[in-house]
């Protein structure tokens, strides 16, 4: 599915760069302006520009709450004598001198860096236009003291265009998108400029109008499987030019090794697209593009529903059970009163359950899984008090010991199995305590997995039988319900 509207939410609420923050650099940015023009730096100044991220709109929210990064060229006039480097010492050199700046810049090969601690940092880049008479625009290069060709407002209208043709802002929206899943994931190396040069070489006029780019998450499963085959067509690191210099090649910035890396994970993670994408469950829908964007997706679809799980049962029994039409209980008094009929499948489906990363064995090599728990007072391993069934009322401050077996009762060895449980808890108790869960744990030594009864509700325990040898699940039970009253 698609979840339009939760796609909506999570760039405005996680991704984006929030407006203040925004409104916040421009007041920066603005005054870093005032001080160069104030200083004695000898370069004529003819104009300013923002670049990278920034002028581009796919500038994101860093995800660990940290600085973004902003880029601004100041365009020059050629200063007679000068070299690459003296551009940029002087330019440093005229920042020291401002009272506001002395502390907070720092040279780097392209640019002099302003740090504003804990918030943000803006890279200054002088650009020369027409040395030597010619009508061109050289970066600075420090370390190799070379004058660098450059096109940023050609390149800069480039991806306008590709955003046009994509419609409804959805190649900035994409963007974004994939660097937040570079950044919160951490498992590949692409630079900005890069990956964004990428994506835009994957849209074209005839996309404007196009179906494939009917919302957000229409347009990043066509955009991410477009990048995903021309991948894969690529054994070897290929050429990803400046469309308007093309002897610039951005993809210099990779070692074979990490595009390698970069081709092999963006193949996994256009399986976990389509697969979300295709997923007709909501719930299931939902946990599989939380397994890609991680736990701030649909984050207040998973409060809310778990949250109010036995609300919603309670009250569509209510409207469809003509002897509960005036039940006023919660949900264990319910299935106490009226039995477990009340529990629809769905209920075993929760939003907010990790979707497993591993995939599944081929058909003929599954194996039928069932989930048996057993009642101790404790978890010392001591003498159990019995074997309880799904639904049976429990009460609080006992341990279940959770063991799973194949249908014929046979464990799996942990020898060549690994038992992987997902314990998902329910309604409000847990909800209050921050405790739904819902998340991947692993197992005991013998595969086995202790759990406490502590919240009243109808909580999920399912088993994902893992076979060692190649990673692959082979098994999966059907949640095991527990009550606890």
């Amino acid at each position: 599915m698609k979840h339009v509207d939760l796609f909506n939410d999570f760039l405005k609420d996680t991704v984006n760069l929030n407006d203040t923050r925004v409104k916040e650099l421009e007041i920066s940015t603005e005054a870093i302006k005032d001080a160069i023009r104030a200083s004695d730096w000898t370069p004529h100044i003819s104009g300013w520009m923002e670049q990278g991220s920034w002028a581009h709109k796919t500038i994101i929210k860093p995800v660990d709450q940290g600085e973004f990064d902003a880029d601004l060229i100041v365009f020059v006039s050629p200063v007679d004598g000068w070299d690459a480097a003296k551009y940029t010492d002087t330019l440093l050199d005229a920042l020291k001198s401002n009272g506001t700046y002395k502390d907070k810049v720092k040279r780097w090969s392209h640019c002099v860096t302003v740090t504003y601690a804990n918030d943000k940092k803006v890279d200054v880049a002088p650009c020369v236009v027409n040395r030597g008479g010619l009508t061109r625009l050289d970066v600075c290069n420090h370390d190799s003291n070379q004058f660098e060709r450059t096109e940023p407002r050609l390149y800069t209208d480039w991806l306008v265009q590709r955003n046009a043709y994509s419609g409804s802002n959805s190649f900035r929206k994409v963007t974004r998108l994939i660097k937040y899943l570079r950044d919160i994931k951490t498992r590949f190396t692409c630079s900005s400029v890069l990956l964004t040069t990428i994506l835009g070489y994957r849209i074209g006029p005839a996309d404007e109008g196009s179906d494939a780019f009917a919302d957000t998450p229409t347009a990043l499963k066509t955009i991410f499987g477009r990048m995903d085959d021309w991948l894969q067509l690529n054994l070897t690191k290929p050429a990803v030019t400046n469309p308007y210099l093309n002897y610039e090649n951005f993809s210099t910035d990779w070692t074979d090794e990490q595009y390698a890396n970069f081709r092999g994970k963006i193949h996994t993670y256009r399986e976990w697209i389509d697969d979300a994408f295709d997923e007709e469950d909501r719930s299931e829908s939902i946990a599989k593009w939380r397994r890609i964007f991680g736990e701030d997706f649909a984050s207040g679809v998973v409060i809310n529903e778990g949250k109010s799980a036995g609300q919603l049962v309670v009250a569509d029994m209510r409207r469809t059970l003509a002897e509960a039409s005036q039940f006023g209980g919660d949900l264990v008094e319910a299935i106490k009163r009226f039995g477990e009929r009340i529990l629809p499948a769905s209920f075993n489906r929760r939003p907010y359950m990790e979707a497993p990363p591993w995939k599944k064995a081929p058909a003929n090599q599954q194996v039928g899984v069932t989930v048996r728990a057993i009642l101790h007072r404790n978890n010392l391993g001591t003498q159990p008090v019995r074997e309880v069934l799904q639904l049976e009322p429990l009460q609080p401050s006992h341990w279940l010991l959770f063991k799973a077996t194949t249908n014929t009762g046979l464990p799996f060895g942990s020898g060549e199995y690994r038992v992987m449980w997902r314990v998902t808890n329910t309604d409000e108790a847990a909800a209050s305590d921050n405790a739904l869960r819902g998340k991947l744990e692993k197992p005991e030594s013998d595969n086995s997995r202790w759990e406490s009864l502590k919240y009243r509700g109808v909580h999920l325990v399912e088993a994902f039988v893992i076979r060692k040898r190649d990673d692959r699940i082979i098994g999966k039970s059907e949640a095991f319900r527990v009550m606890i009253e």
